[in-house]
Protein backbone atom coordinates (compact mmCIF):
# COMPACT_ATOMS: atom_id res chain seq x y z
CA UNK A 1 0.00 0.00 0.00
CA UNK A 2 1.28 3.36 -0.83
CA UNK A 3 0.69 6.61 1.35
CA UNK A 4 -2.76 7.84 -0.32
CA UNK A 5 -4.34 4.49 0.43
CA UNK A 6 -2.67 4.49 3.97
CA UNK A 7 -4.30 8.15 4.30
CA UNK A 8 -8.16 6.51 3.51
CA UNK A 9 -7.66 3.62 6.32
CA UNK A 10 -10.06 4.32 8.75
CA UNK A 11 -7.59 2.75 11.55
CA UNK A 12 -4.19 1.15 11.38
CA UNK A 13 -4.81 -2.55 10.70
CA UNK A 14 -7.83 -1.44 7.78
CA UNK A 15 -6.93 -3.38 4.52
CA UNK A 16 -10.66 -4.27 3.58
CA UNK A 17 -12.70 -1.18 3.81
CA UNK A 18 -14.51 -0.14 1.28
CA UNK A 19 -12.31 3.38 1.23
CA UNK A 20 -9.52 1.47 1.20
CA UNK A 21 -10.21 -0.84 -1.82
CA UNK A 22 -11.33 1.67 -4.11
CA UNK A 23 -7.68 2.95 -3.46
CA UNK A 24 -5.87 -0.11 -4.76
CA UNK A 25 -8.13 -0.49 -7.42
CA UNK A 26 -6.97 2.95 -8.37
CA UNK A 27 -3.59 2.10 -8.11
CA UNK A 28 -4.49 -1.15 -10.19
CA UNK A 29 -6.22 1.09 -13.01
CA UNK A 30 -3.60 3.45 -13.34
CA UNK A 31 -0.65 0.15 -13.70
CA UNK A 32 -2.84 -1.33 -16.36
CA UNK A 33 -3.43 2.03 -18.11
CA UNK A 34 -0.01 2.45 -18.52
CA UNK A 35 0.49 -0.88 -19.68
CA UNK A 36 -2.09 -1.11 -21.84
CA UNK A 37 -0.68 2.41 -23.65
CA UNK A 38 2.51 0.22 -24.18
CA UNK A 39 1.00 -2.80 -25.29
CA UNK A 40 -2.40 -2.56 -27.34
CA UNK A 41 -2.77 -5.51 -28.32
CA UNK A 42 -2.59 -7.21 -24.76
CA UNK A 43 -6.68 -7.77 -24.51
CA UNK A 44 -6.38 -9.87 -21.61
CA UNK A 45 -5.25 -7.06 -19.82
CA UNK A 46 -7.93 -4.93 -21.31
CA UNK A 47 -10.35 -6.89 -19.84
CA UNK A 48 -8.86 -6.75 -16.66
CA UNK A 49 -8.75 -2.98 -16.35
CA UNK A 50 -12.47 -3.29 -17.42
CA UNK A 51 -13.26 -5.37 -14.82
CA UNK A 52 -11.55 -3.48 -12.26
CA UNK A 53 -13.24 -0.20 -13.37
CA UNK A 54 -16.58 -1.27 -12.89
CA UNK A 55 -15.56 -2.83 -9.17
CA UNK A 56 -14.62 0.50 -8.20
CA UNK A 57 -17.40 2.40 -9.68
CA UNK A 58 -19.97 -0.32 -7.53
CA UNK A 59 -17.66 0.36 -4.40
CA UNK A 60 -17.83 4.29 -5.11
CA UNK A 61 -21.77 3.43 -5.38
CA UNK A 62 -22.34 1.95 -2.55
CA UNK A 63 -20.18 4.71 -0.68
CA UNK A 64 -22.26 7.36 -1.73
CA UNK A 65 -25.52 5.94 -0.50
CA UNK A 66 -24.31 4.70 2.53
CA UNK A 67 -21.20 6.72 3.71
CA UNK A 68 -21.79 10.44 2.34
CA UNK A 69 -18.72 12.12 3.95
CA UNK A 70 -16.87 9.15 3.38
CA UNK A 71 -17.50 9.23 -0.75
CA UNK A 72 -16.55 13.02 -0.64
CA UNK A 73 -13.35 12.15 1.26
CA UNK A 74 -12.28 9.19 -0.76
CA UNK A 75 -13.08 11.31 -4.21
CA UNK A 76 -10.88 14.37 -2.79
CA UNK A 77 -7.56 12.27 -1.76
CA UNK A 78 -7.34 10.45 -4.84
CA UNK A 79 -8.25 13.17 -7.56
CA UNK A 80 -11.31 11.31 -9.07
CA UNK A 81 -14.30 13.32 -10.73
CA UNK A 82 -12.79 16.55 -10.93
Amino acid sequence: MNERVKVLAIHDKDTGSSEIQIGLLTEKIENLSKHIKKFKKDKHSSVGLLKAVNKRKKLLDFLKKNKTESYKNVLNKLNLRK
